[in-house]
């Protein structure tokens, strides 16, 4: 992969989650989850299978409207977001030059041309991202993890200062990853903001600087190694398979604001309610007694994890 190029700096806004509840069809997947993401953050968003990740990510991508609360500070911001890459076509009659350029829709629009400088930008990402003399294949030809290269370039031709990615090293090889973390670690110094839905907890603890922790609601959120504890992960296997999707609506009361730490202090991270505390989306027996303790686990070699 090239070398970064020179930092310049980008004006992240703050994102707050106020009370936020999120759902599909009028059954919700993240309750009540109230935080404040400070400008030019790097943070891991983790949790079971099904805690909501996916679904957060979404909704601050602006395809999922809240069922409850809102999210500020995003309004008007140009927001980068990359899906898993199940969800994308990977067969599609496309080239990589072509699929790239696209990064640049803010700039010429649906039916504009692209400039010889826009064309130069192109091939200058895909450089950056080590995919020199890969613009005319299509995208069929491309491993997966060339294919997450390529969709690495055109974000940052996007060149938004909220990115999002969900799961994006999942059925990676492990150089790509290295050299995909490297990249967000740049965008971080640029001052963006950088969320990405992780499996791998050592990944998380090594290369983000926060994380947050989700099961059906917020576990834990802040400094990575506060939240990231065997108490907290503990907590959120057991809340996650605790709720029922078939309970009615939930209304509790939490408060409007909370803060995260910044990048230079280190504090307790924020915790949700209790296990014990009743809530109307886990199951009754799940609230009467303890759960035997469990905990979350990297993926293991080879394995693909999978689930919002």
């Amino acid at each position: 992969m090239a070398p970064p190029e020179q930092v310049k700096h980008v004006a992240a806004p703050a994102i707050g989650l106020h009370n936020l509840t999120l759902g599909y069809e009028r059954h919700p997947a993240v309750h009540h989850v109230t935080a404040h993401l400070p400008p030019g953050s790097l943070m891991a968003v983790l949790g079971p299978n099904g805690a909501g990740k996916t679904t957060l990510i979404k909704a601050l991508a602006g395809l999922l409207q809240p069922l409850q609360g809102h999210i500020s500070g995003l309004a008007g911001q140009r927001v980068a977001y990359l899906p898993q890459r199940n969800e994308i076509d990977h067969s599609f009659p496309i080239t990589v030059d072509d699929m790239v350029a696209m990064g640049l829709w803010h700039e010429v629009g649906a039916f504009g041309g692209y400039s010889p400088a826009q064309l130069q930008r192109c091939t200058n990402a895909l450089s950056r991202v080590g995919l020199n003399g890969f613009g005319k294949r299509t995208l069929a030809t491309l491993s997966g993890g060339q294919l997450q290269r390529a969709l690495f370039a055109r974000l940052m031709l996007q060149d938004a200062p909220v990115v999002l990615l969900d799961e994006p090293f999942a059925g990676v090889d492990t150089r790509t990853t290295r050299d995909l973390l490297t990249l967000m670690a740049h965008w971080q110094q640029e001052g963006r903001t950088v969320l990405a839905v992780l499996h791998d907890l050592e990944q998380a603890r090594q290369h983000f600087p926060h994380a947050m922790l989700l099961a059906r609601e917020l576990v834990a959120f802040g400094d990575t190694a506060h939240v990231l504890t065997q108490t907290h992960l503990s907590k959120a296997r057991r809340l996650n398979e605790a709720f029922d999707d078939d309970a009615p609506d939930c209304h509790a009361n939490l408060p409007s604001t909370a803060s995260a730490h910044t990048a230079h202090t280190a504090h307790t991270a924020h915790t949700a309610h209790t296990a014990h505390t009743a809530h109307p989306h886990r199951t009754p027996a799940a609230q009467a007694r303890p759960h035997p303790e469990t905990h979350l686990t990297s993926p293991r070699p080879g394995a693909q994890a999978h689930g919002r």
